[in-house]
């Protein structure tokens, strides 16, 4: 009854705050739009006004009618309206990694200076992530491509255009930004991005049903490719010239993008900063020509990271001059410059002969065909996208989902002797809440944000259950710390909320190390030693932490990671550490052990090198110790797993002679048929031990007997998840299609998918199903 109480609580509090921002004092402003319906409207007779028109017949019959002033204009993320036309304004650099975004002192597409001030904000990806679970992935992004649409029609947007998801590859720890990522895993990336991808377009889950190709909102995948580095010991992102090779760019980092393409029909493309192998990204025609419009089938507009068309002259020196650099993105397949380089020497590469109208017509083309696939050019917004307003930001559904995403991301790491959860008699006592990211709003949002429905810090959370709660921040200074042990000496139980936040790890900053801030380990050590039962330990942070000390401290009795929990992060946190929710989420990065620091940022290598002492990265490669393992987390009931039922156990590679000495065989030469002939059925049998109900993923992986040789496949690999619900002593079955072709290949050093042939096992919690691979 409690629980209900506060659920019923929150939902109060929702509605206040959705009902105060709809009732300020600003005046709605109209949406701009282009092809209006009135009598009036000078473009109403031209084609590109024709809804019934193929798009790209309407975007053509719109450039032919630009000046080339007017077409220089609209290859900027600020293009520029064109009145005579009744083209407006609009914005192509839209936020919105995880609910709509504002950037400081940076204009994007969404305001939130009018009716609606604020927006749902969402788990951080790193965290929504661990709940392995497309279903919820898919709502979410559809709930922030509604709210972008309501703020667009609300006149609070000037673009529809969302710079997201990030699905670069999570490959070393000490990244950034890797908190704006699900995690270090391929094949989960590429199943995040098409999810995310068909909730924000509108399409189905399944994908296949946008109308008439019409967008909700356009997704735009990034940042193609290998670009994973900030900042560290002088190489910076605007430079840095990454050597991949073919092997690992078309297992690790390629492999997300090209599911994006072909499979979540993503509308919208980011090249990134960095070079790889000595070509700049935004400049290289076999990437974003050949390889994603040529062999993925991209159909949509490809922009450039902010000014990363400027950095191909001033900063990596790929071009002789900037008429130069323009040419070399714009005869690549670059569309759109985030930034003014285009706006500011297109003419002149016109001028001196290396860029010729038709490669800007080319651009445009891809510009105004997504544009119109958003409805822009269709009159005043109407449809069911048309209906979405004010009331559609902040709904209580929404805010309900952002607390449902936290709960399900949240990773139980440690809970000796069943510490969690607290009992109800624990609720009857004292509790002391200690750390600097107790109750600090902002550290729970992450980055790339706008202002939150409402936010629940940890602290707020706790004390809506505990009546008798004390806080103590704790700091640097000797008298925090000893103000904090004072407090713990003297609480029945203590919660310690500690970790990161953006000035440690974000856009920009690259880690320095993998420990704790702020002297925050002595804290620990010393409120634990004072506290008379063993503490909870809560760490707040996109990317791991060495915390081996913790995993071996009798005193810290249970460790939960919480990532950047969003608005609702706070409620989450209690509602498990008092038993209301049974934790199920799954680590989807490796924890390193700080050690791992002397291996370079800059090596790009995925597979180990024993020769030289290089250790692998990744779950898939890396050889050395670990902290925590990718997919590893507790639940308070246990698990157990059994494959009940495999359909096919044994498989026969069709190869050539010359492959076949080699010992694997390459999947196109397998071919289509085949591939198809021999997907099979695994069939895992769960069953909850406990007496708690709960949900949590069942991973199931691929693992060879044997590893070293051949040609450097990894030593394990994700086949597939399933998130499954589990009454406490029941039972469930659950399903998986593993393909060979898909599932078990990798590259060679050429770059080609291949087979190899030997003893592998299907892998599920600590049962294993012998398979053989025979050519």
């Amino acid at each position: 009854m409690r629980h209900i109480i506060h659920i019923l609580a929150l939902l109060i509090s929702i509605t206040c705050s959705t009902t105060f921002s709809i009732n300020a004092t600003h005046q709605p402003k109209l949406p701009p739009f282009s092809c209006g319906r009135s009598s009036t409207s000078p473009t109403r007779q031209y084609p590109f006004c024709d809804a019934s028109l193929p798009v790209r017949e309407r975007a053509r019959d719109l450039i032919s009618r630009l000046t080339l002033d007017e077409k220089i204009s609209q290859l900027i993320h600020k293009a520029a309206a064109v009145p005579r036309l009744g083209v407006p304004y609009y914005q192509w650099w839209t936020e919105a990694l995880h609910g709509l975004a504002a950037l400081h002192n940076v204009e994007t597409g969404f305001s939130f200076d009018g009716v609606v001030e604020e927006a749902t904000i969402f788990p951080q990806v790193i965290l929504t992530a661990s709940s392995f679970d497309v279903d919820l992935w898919y709502q979410i992004s559809k709930v922030i491509g509604r709210e972008a649409r309501a703020m667009y029609n609300e006149g609070q947007a000037n673009g529809l255009t969302i710079w997201s998801p990030n699905i670069n590859i999570f490959r070393d720890p000490r990244w950034g930004r890797g908190q704006e990522t699900p995690g270090e895993d391929p094949l989960l990336t590429a199943k995040y991005a098409i999810s995310v991808v068909r909730g924000l377009q509108g399409d189905s889950p399944e994908g296949g049903d946008l109308k008439d190709g019409h967008l909700q909102v356009s997704a735009c995948c990034k940042h193609f490719t290998a670009y994973d580095l900030e900042s560290w010991e002088g190489y910076e992102r605007f430079s840095f010239n990454a050597q991949v090779t073919k092997q690992d760019m078309a297992d690790t980092y390629q492999p997300p993008f090209k599911s994006c393409i072909e499979d979540g029909k993503a509308s919208g493309l980011m090249c990134a900063y960095n070079l790889v192998n000595g070509v700049p990204n935004c400049a290289d025609y076999d990437l974003l020509t050949k390889t994603a419009r040529g062999e993925w089938g991209f159909d949509g507009y490809i922009a450039s990271d902010c000014d990363a068309s400027a950095l191909i002259f001033k900063r990596q020196h790929y071009a002789k001059s900037e008429e130069e650099a323009v040419a070399d993105v714009l005869k690549a397949g670059m569309d759109v410059n985030c930034g003014t380089h285009l706006g500011n020497f297109t003419k002149s590469a016109v001028l001196k002969g290396t860029v010729t109208v038709s490669d800007i017509d080319r651009a445009l083309e891809n510009l105004f065909t997504v544009r119109m696939r958003l409805g822009l050019f269709n009159g005043p917004p109407s449809g069911a996208y048309g209906r979405l307003g004010r009331e559609d930001v902040c709904a209580p559904e929404h805010q309900e989902l952002a607390l449902e995403a936290a709960r399900q991301g949240i990773v139980l790491l440690k809970n000796e002797r069943k510490l969690l959860p607290l009992s109800d008699k624990a609720r009857e006592g004292s509790l002391a809440v200690i750390g600097p990211n107790a109750n600090v709003s902002k550290t729970l949002l992450g980055n790339y944000v706008g202002p939150p429905c409402t936010t629940i810090t940890p602290l707020e959370g706790l004390m809506s259950y505990v009546e008798d709660v004390k806080f103590e921040q704790g700091s640097d200074t000797l008298n925090d710390t000893k103000r904090a042990v004072e407090l713990a000496r003297s609480s029945d139980h203590v919660v310690l909320v500690v970790g990161l936040n953006q000035y440690h790890e974000a856009e920009y900053i690259d880690r320095e190390d993998l420990v704790l801030p702020w002297k925050q380990q002595n804290l620990i050590l010393s409120v634990a030693k004072a506290a008379k039962k063993p503490v909870v330990l809560v760490l707040l942070c996109g990317g791991p932490i060495d915390v081996s000390f913790a995993k071996e401290k009798a005193k810290i009795g249970s460790i939960l990671w919480a990532g950047y929990p969003g608005q609702a992060g706070g409620r989450a946190l209690a509602e498990i550490i008092f038993g209301d929710y049974n934790p199920g989420g799954r680590l989807t990065m490796t924890w390193y052990p700080h050690e791992f620091i002397t291996t370079p940022m800059i090596d790009m290598r995925m597979r180990a090198d024993p020769s030289s002492g290089f250790p692998g990265r990744t779950y898939r490669f890396y050889r050395g110790k670990k902290v925590f393992e990718f997919g590893y987390g507790l639940s308070y009931t246990t698990y157990s797993y059994k494959i009940v039922f495999v359909s096919q156990s044994k498989f026969h590679l069709k190869a050539s002679s010359n492959t076949s000495d080699l010992g694997y065989v390459s999947v196109p030469e397998l071919g289509p048929r085949w591939c198809k002939k021999a997907r099979f059925m695994v069939i895992v049998s769960v069953k909850n031990k406990g007496k708690m109900a709960g949900k949590h993923p069942v991973l199931l992986f691929f693992r060879r007997t044997q590893y070293g040789d051949g040609v450097g496949s990894p030593m394990k690999q994700l086949v597939g998840f399933h998130p499954v619900r589990t009454d406490a002593k029941g039972k469930v079955r659950v399903k998986f299609l593993v393909s060979p072709c898909e599932h078990f290949s990798s590259a060679n050093e050429d770059g080609e998918m291949v087979i190899e042939s030997g003893d592998a096992n299907l892998v599920v919690g600590d049962e294993e199903h012998p398979i053989r691979l025979n050519l």
